[in-house]
């Protein structure tokens, strides 16, 4: 099997670990791994790396994403989501006066470089243990905040009055453009309480990752090892990062452990490409040198 990136589009009940372990069986390796979790409620794009492209995953993992989601405002909930019991449902005059110039006014201190809260029922580690694990044993966890970047929150239609046993929702549709590390659940939670009437997450999709895009993706529950089809790792690396173009003695040089002169590649990480256009390293700036991060053996993109 070759090595390069699968795009999978994660249907909902799915762990990101349940996709890994469908994609081991199909690819007939155990060199298979993802870059940045979705719940398993959440839909859409994730980034699966198999055999010498997991070593891509690394530097894919930090990318910008994009999310389309579901808020539904006039509750809060244990896991800022709809697979928990709610702690907080608003009174239905205060929820009744709820404006959309109101939410969009809330928006506003959403976006931007904020401090955010990750959900307490995360995969962030506390004291060596998932945070999600000691909030389902019983136990409060309260995390640190920490800076992320929302570089796009806005409503997509109009608010819509939503009933559920009885209870009035107001749902709005939002797509969110955001940093790696941003938690929508979080946001959702934190519209809610700047609203004083409680928000949580009803449904979550991401589409982008990068320059990935949903529209590259294979759905899972369908696929087969025949209909797999493997990103080859030369052509997902030249999708995603700056390029530098070697020499037969460059490629040479890289693989010895040498250090190339830098020049006016742009941005970091840079993926070096020999004269076939074959994925060479991964290098970054070192003062007026370029240093590799990860280095590719001969016919590993083969």
């Amino acid at each position: 099997m070759s090595s390069g990136l699968v795009l999978i589009d994660k249907p909902s009940g799915w762990t990101s670990h349940d996709v890994v372990a469908r994609l081991r069986k199909l690819a007939g390796t155990r060199r298979v791994g993802h870059a940045g979790t979705l719940d398993p409620m959440a839909t859409g794009l994730l980034l699966i790396g198999v055999n010498s492209a997991t070593k891509l995953l690394t530097f894919l993992v930090g990318e910008d994403k994009t999310y389309f989601a579901t808020i539904r405002l006039g509750a809060s909930t244990i896991t800022d989501d709809k697979e928990s019991e709610y702690l907080f449902v608003a009174d239905p005059d205060d929820l009744r006066a709820l404006t959309k110039e109101a939410i969009e006014s809330a928006l506003v201190h959403l976006r931007g470089e904020i401090q955010q809260v990750p959900s307490s029922v995360s995969a962030i580690k506390v004291n060596g243990e998932r945070a999600y694990a000691k909030v389902r044993s019983g136990d409060e966890v309260k995390l640190a905040a920490r800076p992320v970047t929302i570089h796009r929150f806005e409503i997509l239609g109009e608010p819509r009055i939503e009933e559920v046993d009885g209870q009035a929702f107001i749902d709005i549709d939002v797509v969110v453009d955001c940093s790696s590390g941003t938690y929508i659940r979080a946001l959702a939670r934190d519209l809610g309480l700047s609203l004083k009437v409680g928000g949580h997450l009803t449904a979550l999709r991401r589409t982008k990752i990068g320059s990935y895009n949903i529209s590259q993706a294979q759905g899972l529950e369908a696929l087969t090892a025949e209909t797999l089809n493997i990103l080859d790792m030369s052509e997902a690396a030249a999708q995603q990062f700056k390029s530098r173009a070697l020499s037969r003695q460059d490629a040479i040089d890289l693989r010895h452990g040498k250090r190339l002169k830098a020049a006016d590649e742009g941005s970091e990480p840079i993926a070096a490409f020999d004269e076939g256009g074959k994925l060479v390293a991964m290098l970054s700036r070192s003062g007026r040198d370029l240093k590799s991060l990860v280095v590719f053996p001969e016919g590993s993109n083969d």
